[in-house]
């Protein structure tokens, strides 16, 4: 499986939100399986908090989609995409608070011909686990190759 340049997903993942809230994604790859991974950052700005500087659950949910959602899109090839996610768990151990760096991961944990299953982690930046998603996402598959 070749490759998808994901280079210009990079930052905000092609998501404004993701950057005003303080994340950014910032590399990727396949591993030896092909199963794709995205690994970037998380500082949360105050738009992400509620007013004692704590992240909003919901920004943790908005995060670790993308980045499973990242993650998926760099393991397929040609113009197969993701479509949307079927379904999402999560659940936030720590608090994220303002001002402070996380690591963010998502790691595709499984490909089939019409989902995929992902996950992704929040941690410190000692690896302790902050928040953790796991989710399951429809697939587009561009089958018909163009006419010549």
């Amino acid at each position: 499986m070749g490759r998808k340049d994901m280079d210009r997903w990079l930052g905000d993942g092609g998501m404004p939100i993701i950057g005003l809230v303080g994340g950014a994604f910032t590399a990727y790859g396949v591993d030896g399986e092909d199963l794709g991974w995205v690994a970037g950052t998380f500082t949360p700005e105050e738009l992400a908090c509620n007013p004692h500087g704590v992240t909003q659950a919901g920004i943790h949910s908005l995060l670790l989609d993308a980045a499973m959602n990242f993650a998926i899109n760099a393991a397929l090839s040609g113009r197969d995409r993701t479509r949307g996610t079927l379904e999402m768990k999560t659940e936030t151990m720590r608090p994220a608070v303002r001002g402070t760096s996380y690591v963010l991961r998502g790691e595709v944990v499984r490909m089939a011909k019409q989902v995929a299953y992902g996950e992704a982690r929040l941690r410190d930046e000692e690896g302790v686990l902050v928040s953790r998603a796991t989710g399951t996402f429809l697939l587009h598959r561009d089958e018909d190759p163009p006419h010549s």
